[in-house]
């Protein structure tokens, strides 16, 4: 089956699943073909699949991030020491475990081809990421508080894990518990990271964006909260800060010299 075919088949399937769906037009081109793929992902609640289904999307997704082209973090270079500066799709980013900014219910995001990192992650991923999100949350049997984390194999993605935390919501002023509850999701990534004996780790910039945290004041915990973890406890972790937009790799950038 080609590449192509292996789309059709995936979004015929996942159609198939909803009798809302059985008018649905397959469209011709390729990146219409993903995004009608990607949008039903997005809104598939979770829920179990035909062990057919998850070989052929392991197969689809694992070519298609090749085909995106994966970074590697021995070809980063440090910004200083155990501390990598990196602007890219952390999708695409093989290391150890890379970090999700996510919301309370810990399930990604369910509005259709959104551009959020939530989103993508679990785009990438594949559908086994939100049923295992699920799974954890149901015995949890409440929703994840914010500054904390829960972790989770990486399934297609290029690294090994997905740490899921919930960064704080800034609504209009800047207190000092969005703060804390930012440097808390650093630091619990940090501690889980150590736990589980990883080497390395890529975060995102958490809070920033559509959760409202000003980017200046968030790279700036990040960092000073990183510095920190290392100073006290020793780590030898490698800490990769991951930026998108060209203003957060400004930002890093001064702030890391």
């Amino acid at each position: 089956m080609t590449h192509t075919n292996k789309r059709l088949w995936l979004i015929k399937f996942l159609l198939s699943e909803n009798e809302r769906y059985k008018d649905v037009q397959i469209p011709a081109d390729s990146e219409e073909q993903f995004n009608l793929y990607r949008s039903l992902v997005n809104v598939r609640m979770p829920a179990p699949i035909s062990e057919e289904y998850l070989q052929i999307e392991d197969e689809y997704l694992k070519n298609l991030i090749a085909e995106n082209g994966i970074t590697e973090i021995e070809n980063l270079t440090e910004s200083e020491h155990g501390i990598y500066l990196w602007q890219g799709d952390i999708t695409t980013l093989k290391c150890d475990a890379i970090v999700n900014a996510a919301n309370s219910q810990m399930l990604g995001c369910f509005v259709p081809c959104h551009a959020c990192i939530d989103n993508c992650i679990h785009t990438f991923s594949g559908i086994r990421l939100r049923m295992k999100c699920a799974e954890i949350m149901k015995n949890q049997g409440h929703e994840e508080p914010t500054g904390t984390e829960k972790i989770t194999p990486a399934y297609n993605l290029p690294c090994r894990y997905v740490l899921h935390t919930v960064g704080p919501i800034v609504n209009s002023v800047l207190t000092e518990e969005n703060k804390t509850l930012l440097a808390s999701c650093y630091t619990e990534c940090l501690k889980k990271a150590q736990e589980n004996k990883l080497d390395s780790i890529a975060f995102c910039c958490i809070s920033t964006g559509i959760f409202g945290f000003p980017q200046e004041q968030a790279a700036e915990i990040a960092i000073n909260t990183v510095r920190r973890f290392m100073s006290e406890t020793g780590s030898s972790i490698k800490v990769i800060f991951n930026v998108f937009k060209d203003k957060d790799r400004e930002i890093y950038e001064q702030l890391l010299g």
